[in-house]
């Protein structure tokens, strides 16, 4: 499958944004994918091992996270491979040919399974569990009005907002590095720091939120 034919697929996938006109930095991320995809296929890997293999390594996130700074470290860099798989997963499906709506399905789950798996490693680092709780409340809200709206009949996406899913992994490995380098300087900062995270996470979600409410609004009028 060549990049141009991959690029339709993708887009038919993703309420029509074709990503050969998006931003350098995810066309760039859309055509890494399609060649580690195709890498993958070729050697018989199938989407659904790539899911699970994400999805472990999400659920090891809040383990990590368990073992003090270095685990802070840790837990950044199984949330940043976990993130790459989830990219991988579809690229592998559109390739090999194994779109199918079963696995939209599973991806969909393992995604959100996977941010709550964060979500706990931030709680049990030490952030407040309500405002972890809360924070997850909207997140899933986000993806909850996206999905009745498609179902409703909303053609497209909607709107690419500031709260989708690369945002929560950029502020999961953000916060939970930072956290580990602030913790090197001064231990008391590190709680403090994972907590400005999750508030940045709940601003972005909750603008995001309004802006997806928006443009379901104006397009199911």
């Amino acid at each position: 499958m060549t990049w141009d034919e991959y690029a339709t697929a993708w887009s038919g996938l993703h309420g029509g944004f074709d990503p050969r006109r998006a931003s350098p930095l995810v066309r760039g991320w859309v055509r890494g994918a399609y060649e580690i995809g195709s890498w993958l296929s070729r050697r018989g890997v199938t989407p659904i091992v790539v899911t699970l293999t994400g999805l472990l390594l999400c659920l090891a996130v809040p383990l990590a996270a368990l073992g003090g700074l270095p685990g802070l470290a840790l837990g950044a860099a199984l949330a940043l491979l976990a993130a790459a798989a989830d990219g991988l997963d579809g690229a592998v499906a559109v390739v090999s040919g194994r779109v199918s709506r079963t696995g939209f399905v599973y991806d969909s789950v393992a995604d959100r399974l996977g941010e709550l798996a964060w979500l706990a490693a931030f709680w049990s680092a030490g952030v407040p569990g309500w405002l972890v709780v809360a924070v997850g409340a909207v997140s899933w809200l986000h993806e909850y009005v996206r999905a009745r709206a498609a179902a409703a009949g909303m053609p497209e996406i909607g709107v690419v907002t500031v709260g989708e899913r690369p945002t929560r992994v950029a502020v999961t490995v953000s916060g939970l590095l930072v956290a580990a380098l602030a913790g090197v300087v001064l231990p008391d900062w590190t709680v403090p720091v994972l907590v400005v995270a999750v508030l940045v996470w709940a601003v972005l979600q909750t603008a995001g939120l309004l802006q997806l409410s928006l443009a379901v609004r104006h397009a199911l009028r």
